[in-house]
């Protein structure tokens, strides 16, 4: 087993074999998002049997990754951009892997759009990272949406499908996409993926039992788990929430 293989085996329960990532990095997109003013604090409440990894950027990750327990993974997130910009599904590398690996990175992640005028761009950063990732032994995350000027519906479930297969082509060792909520094409994609999938929970949900239903029916697909931000860190009880989730991610063995 290579380096790599086994850093992306600790991203998984050993009892489950699921994971649960808590994305972080909503600050740079965002900026003072409410939910992120005490990271510190958040992490440190976190428990290790619940949550797998944390996803931080560059900055927040040299000033946390001592929060984290010493069997929780890091992810350093390479790609950026904000809201503000024209546009704002542009997203450029502000960190090198070699410069995650310093900061103590497990694994690193990449943000890519397909369906506008920066996908070759985004695509080619993706190529570059995966190769100097894993000459490092270091797992990649590609985080995957469909979203530009060519795009109508983000969770149409064929875009979210080729979301799935254009990660797996191009060599990441682990892939996040929005559920399509198309369980039967969904499920397709999933089976036909060789590598391990987790699904994004997106904008916060008014209804937080609505949004576990979700995830129930995601589970039942075959992904592997969850990459959740906002309808954790932005709820009035974020490690209750957990709870909650962790008792559906991590109840069924895949």
């Amino acid at each position: 087993m290579t380096g790599c293989q086994r850093r992306r085996q600790r991203l998984f329960d050993a009892q489950s074999n699921n994971t649960i990532l808590l994305p972080l990095d909503h600050g740079v997109s965002e900026g003072m998002l409410n939910g992120l003013e005490d990271i510190g604090a958040l992490l440190r409440g976190l428990n290790p049997t619940k949550v797998q990894g944390v996803i931080l950027h560059k900055g927040m990750a040299a000033v946390h990754a001592q929060d984290l327990k010493p069997d929780q993974s890091l992810i350093i997130h390479l790609s950026a951009g904000t809201r503000h910009s024209l546009p704002p599904y542009a997203k450029t590398l502000v960190c090198s892997v070699q410069e995650a690996v310093r900061l103590g990175a497990d694994a690193v992640s990449v943000h890519i759009n397909m369906g506008n005028e920066f996908e070759d761009r985004m695509l080619s950063d993706l190529g570059s990272v995966t190769e100097e990732a894993h000459l490092l032994g270091i797992p990649v995350l590609a985080m995957i949406y469909a979203r530009g000027g060519q795009i109508v519906n983000e969770l149409d479930p064929t875009l979210v499908a080729h979301s799935i297969r254009l990660g797996a082509e191009l060599g990441a060792d682990l892939i996040k996409v929005p559920y399509s909520g198309d369980q039967k094409s969904f499920t397709r994609a999933i089976h036909a993926c060789p590598v391990p999938v987790v699904i994004a929970g997106g904008p916060k949900k008014a209804n937080f039992s609505d949004f576990l239903t979700m995830i129930k029916e995601a589970m039942d697909t075959g992904i592997r788990g969850v990459s959740i931000g906002r309808n954790i860190f932005q709820h009035a009880n974020p490690l209750a929430a957990m709870d909650e989730l962790a008792a559906i991610v991590h109840t069924t063995p895949k």
